[in-house]
């Protein structure tokens, strides 16, 4: 079974991402970064409404989601970076491996970090 306070708090913390991605991109003076969070900050959120739907259609239950602010510390990329990490130390109390649909769902949200990750350190 899966966690579902686990769950929220991944739901929770994909729209906080969307929020500090967003804030950086108004800020940056560099317009490949400027770029690079706009296309990240657009995916996010659909990417997160997805998940918390197919999660709460397989569960029965619904999805207990927390405001968060951003927990970690750093520059944009190391911020994305801990939140990647984190999603992969917790991918499986988020819904088991067998939850295949879910589990690929966690794996495109993974995606959108590491382009955004590769975008962010290569075209600076």
């Amino acid at each position: 079974m899966a966690n579902s306070t686990v769950a929220g708090k991944f739901v929770g913390m994909l729209f906080a991402a969307r929020t500090v991605a967003h804030i950086i991109h108004l800020k940056t003076k560099s317009y490949p970064q400027h770029k690079t969070l706009n296309e990240f900050y657009e995916a996010i959120v659909p990417l997160a409404d997805d998940f918390a739907q197919q999660w709460q259609g397989r569960y029965g239950v619904e999805l207990d989601v927390p405001m968060l602010g951003n927990e970690y510390k750093g520059t944009i990329t190391e911020v994305i970076q801990q939140q990647m990490d984190w999603i992969e130390s917790n991918r499986q109390q988020i819904v088991p491996r067998t939850e295949t649909a879910l589990q690929n769902k966690i794996d495109e949200i993974v995606g959108l970090y590491q382009n955004t990750l590769y975008l962010l350190k290569w075209f600076k």
